[in-house]
């Protein structure tokens, strides 16, 4: 078996925390763990490190690598897309590459899960896991499903029709993606529809036999080698495995997943994932909640203090403050969608941003200035390079830093610093064994990303 981790999903139904350069599977939601660090780790007890392949956006590279460090998941392959093209097309990339590169033959089973869902505890799930690669030994496509506890709109329904022999699982008869609300009610009251968790398992060959039958156009672009198919990644359509294979196969089964589950899709998911007090708040993070009920407070730096609150979301960080009524947290995209209009970064910008050298965070930013935290990975380097518009301050808070600037060489301790005129080539490494901390003031008039120029030998 490989287990083929989806992680390039852009979604920004968590905003602020949330946004198009930082989506939800690199969060911490209800511990110091991402969510993609806690899909990796349930499937530790099921297979080998390198038995497993995340696929995600090539924008996305540097915060797979991290996350994947962060949970000693170093033999882990992490796949690429040029671009954006769903998850039909990402798992076809997978299977491309387990045939060419890993070597797999098209029995080689494909366990393909979602890398940002909450799910509980991890021996029940590595118990269905295997009970659906033996489903799907037998030519099936298997999905979990999940008991719909309200009329969701946002999720597949799946019908249960006949009980597969010998087993918990049942033969699909309709399924249907994200249904208008009407139709959701209708499927809750029969009694026998399942939500889709968007995981499936199946062979390579079963895979393959279902686009061919359904969707030839991304077969067509799968090419003899992995590097071809790369190559002709660009030319697959836009879809999901829902709508290119689920609605229309007659080989799906559901196999009912009896645990915890939660794609933690909104805030309001959140409040019910987090522990209570005893006057039904949820608190994560520096909050002071006086006289308050029922009322989710987040804190990413800042305190929170609320005072005779009552069924509201406060979500805290560096640049803004989402304040909403329970239960209009789906209202969310229309806020990110109103950013957007006005041209606000926030929108899609995250104050922290991954590097293959490590990251930083913005502290703060007016007229003429922006102030950054950045870590600097032992052994990692800030490549030369220069500005025209603006000179930068470097400070050491934390580690050791070796600062290239013109010709001179400097060794900088904790409380030392360094000045980097405008037109001046500038570099920092980490020589040292623990990450380097260092505070760098930009100051000028035009401070954006694009004033940067490296310098391609050095």
């Amino acid at each position: 078996m490989k287990v083929v981790i989806l992680a390039g999903g852009g979604g920004t139904r968590l905003f602020p925390l949330s946004r198009e350069s930082r989506p939800k599977q690199f969060l911490n939601i209800d511990d110091n763990k991402s969510l993609l660090v806690h899909t990796i780790e349930r499937f530790r007890n099921i297979c080998q490190i390198s038995d497993i392949i995340i696929v995600t956006n090539k924008k996305y590279q540097y915060y797979v690598q991290n996350e994947a460090a962060m949970c000693g998941a170093h033999d882990a392959h992490i796949l690429l897309e040029p671009a954006s093209r769903n998850t039909a097309p990402a798992i076809a990339l997978a299977a491309r590459y387990c045939q060419d590169v890993l070597g797999c033959d098209d029995n080689e089973i494909l366990f393909v899960s979602t890398s940002d869902h909450i799910i509980r505890p991890n021996n029940v799930f590595s118990a269905s896991v295997e009970e659906a690669n033996i489903l799907a030994a037998k030519g099936n496509v298997v999905t979990f499903g999940i008991p719909p506890t309200y009329p969701a709109t946002g999720f597949g329904y799946m019908e249960a029709v006949d009980s597969y022999p010998g087993t918990e699982a049942f033969k699909a008869g309709e399924v249907k993606e994200k249904p208008n609300l009407e139709t959701a009610k209708k499927y809750i009251k029969a009694g026998n529809f399942y939500w889709n968790s968007g995981m499936f398992s199946f062979t390579i060959r079963c895979y393959l036999e279902e686009l061919a039958k359904y969707h030839p156009d991304i077969l067509t672009c799968l090419q003899e080698n992995y590097a071809e198919t790369i190559q002709q990644f660009l030319k697959m359509p836009n879809i999901s495995i829902d709508y290119a294979i689920a609605e229309k196969s007659s080989r799906i089964v559901i196999l009912p997943l009896k645990l915890y589950w939660n794609d933690v899709g909104s805030w309001d998911a959140i409040y019910d994932v987090l522990d209570k007090d005893a006057k039904g708040n949820a608190i994560k993070g520096d909050c002071i909640a006086i006289d308050c009920k029922n009322s989710l407070m987040v804190s990413n730096g800042r305190l929170i203090t609320g005072i005779s609150l009552e069924n509201l979301i406060i979500v805290e960080t560096p640049d803004l403050v989402l304040v909403s009524q329970r239960g209009t947290s789906q209202k969310v995209k229309d806020l990110v969608d109103e950013l957007k209009k006005r041209g606000r970064k926030e929108a899609t910008e995250h104050t922290t941003i991954y590097h293959s050298w490590g990251s930083y965070t913005l502290l703060g930013e007016g007229p003429g200035y922006r102030m950054k935290k950045m870590i600097i990975k032992p052994g990692e380097k800030v490549k030369m390079h220069l500005h025209y518009h603006r000179s930068e301050h470097w400070i050491i808070a934390s580690g050791t830093g070796k600062v290239l600037k013109g010709d001179e060489v400097r060794l900088l301790h904790e409380n030392d610093g360094e000045f980097c005129p405008i037109g001046v080539i500038h570099a920092i490494e980490n020589p040292g064994k623990i990450p380097l901390e260092v505070i760098e003031v930009q100051s000028g008039r035009y401070l954006e990303v694009d004033d940067i120029r490296y310098d391609k030998q050095k």
